[in-house]
C-alpha cells in the first residue's frame, strides 16, 4: 500500500531518508510495519501531526480493477 506524504519529515527508522509534502511513502525496497504505518499516519509521533495519508485510487484505476 501507498502513502502520500502530508508533512515534512525524517524517517529516523530508515537512515533518516527525507521525505517532503507530495512524496511517496514507502520508498521502494522498504516495507514498515503495521506499527510504523499507524505512528506516521496518526499524531503518535514525536511530531504529534499525522505524516503520511492512504492514498487514494484514481477513479479510472478503481473501475479497471471492478471489471477485472
Amino acid at each position: 500500500m501507498k502513502y502520500e506524504v502530508l508533512e515534512y519529515f525524517e524517517d529516523i527508522l530508515d537512515n533518516r531518508r527525507k521525505y517532503f509534502p507530495g512524496d511517496t511513502y514507502p520508498r521502494r525496497g522498504l516495507k514498515p510495519t503495521a506499527e510504523r504505518l499507524e505512528e506516521l499516519s496518526t499524531n503518535r509521533n514525536r511530531r504529534g501531526v499525522p505524516l503520511i495519508k492512504e492514498e487514494q485510487k484514481e477513479d479510472n484505476e478503481t473501475q479497471a480493477e471492478a471489471e477485472s
